[in-house]
């Protein structure tokens, strides 16, 4: 997949994320630092069923693009969904497993970048 492609799921998850009123929508471009993905999402939700709400639209509207989810992991909790789409990784976090896991400092060496900018 190339990086046009990559920014237009990307544009699609966070809007996705935003008609569920995500907080805090990070976007860290990787593609520099890993052969993981181009980028990593990262939002947070206030609640158990926000958090699910949340990770259900993003995989219905990429789903409906073509974009096929190729794992999930922590749905059921909910405390940290990890929606993996190839070349761009989902996670929604609740408040306190963000500022535990901390994805921003451990992937400082990606590009955090302005939304505007997909």
């Amino acid at each position: 997949m190339d990086m046009t492609q990559s920014k237009n799921m990307a544009r699609q998850a966070i809007n996705a994320l935003e008609d569920k009123k995500a907080e805090d929508i990070r976007v860290i471009d990787i593609s520099e630092v890993s052969v993981v993905a181009d980028y990593f999402i990262i939002a947070n939700g206030s609640n158990r069923s926000q958090i699910q709400a949340m990770a259900d639209n993003v995989q219905d509207v990429l789903g409906r693009s073509g974009y096929m989810m190729k794992q999930v992991e922590g749905y059921n909790t909910a405390n940290w969904i990890l929606m993996d789409f190839g070349d761009v990784i989902v996670h929604i976090f609740d408040k306190e497993n963000r500022l535990f896991y901390n994805l921003e400092r451990i992937w400082r060496d990606g590009k955090v970048i302005d939304q505007t900018e997909l």
